[in-house]
């Protein structure tokens, strides 16, 4: 399977963070303290450890914060800004930052969530799809506040139900994309335009796929989530480093 090192990865960063306003009143939300760092930099050190090499900020709200936070490396990735004048959505803030995504396709991770997905193993799934655009999917118990993805029998996206619908188990969107480049270069230049809502359900039937995974999912959006993050990042800690100290079986040598 082939490194990342090639790889740009997008991250949407430009959330306004509406309902964490009072928990952090003066700081873009992907700056969040979890775990005694911004939430952002969980998602860095998954893209450094992945392979990773270039890694592009899609910045709006305070977007000045982020790049005093962080810089222009984080350990070995060199990071790049693209600053929405005024807020573009998801797709907008993807078109804006096009000349700066320079691999096909490109890894897309929102900003304000986090799945712990093997990111080399979804890429090589991806281009074995005749796929303009890739959704990491997973499982979760109560799918009412995100929204649900049904698929067809070879991973097509069949269906997206809205969130606030039924309640129980199913599959939803976690927020990690492989895009190509062909289509982000289909996005209007102008205006508002979403993912979500106004991209991939009109790619349904035309190169929309869903990659299953069974990774654990964080998302901060809401102040119940947000007080979740610490210990989830502390439990992923400790599953790290216990598997660092197991012994290597001879055929890992």
């Amino acid at each position: 399977m082939q490194s990342l090192t090639d790889l740009t990865a997008a991250i949407l960063a430009g959330g306004l963070g509406t309902r964490l306003r009072h928990a952090i009143p003066d700081r873009p939300k992907v700056l969040a303290e979890v775990a005694g760092r911004p939430f952002l930099e969980h998602l860095l050190d998954q893209l450094q450890a992945a392979g990773v090499r270039q890694v592009v900020l899609c910045t709006g709200h305070q977007g000045d914060q982020v790049r005093e936070q962080l810089g222009s490396c984080h350990g070995t990735m060199r990071l790049e800004y693209s600053q929405e004048p005024a807020p573009l959505g998801t797709a907008g803030a993807l078109r804006l930052a096009l000349p700066l995504l320079r691999s096909d396709p490109v890894l897309v991770l929102n900003g304000d969530s986090f799945c712990d997905v093997d990111f080399r193993a979804f890429r090589h799934w991806h281009l074995g799809k005749p796929s303009q655009a890739s959704l990491t999917l997973t499982e979760v118990p109560d799918t009412s506040r995100y929204g649900e993805v049904h698929l067809t029998a070879d991973g097509a996206v069949r269906h997206f139900r809205e969130k606030g619908g039924r309640l129980g188990a199913g599959l939803i969107n976690a927020g990690v994309y492989m895009l190509g480049h062909a289509l982000l270069s289909e996005i209007p230049a102008e205006g508002t335009v979403s993912l979500e809502r106004g991209i991939f359900p009109r790619l349904i039937g035309r190169g929309l796929y869903g990659y299953r995974t069974s990774a654990r999912f964080l998302d901060i959006g809401t102040p119940e989530s947000y007080a979740a993050a610490t210990p989830f990042f502390a439990q992923r800690a400790g599953r790290t480093d216990r598997a660092a100290s197991l012994p290597m079986l001879p055929n890992e040598r």
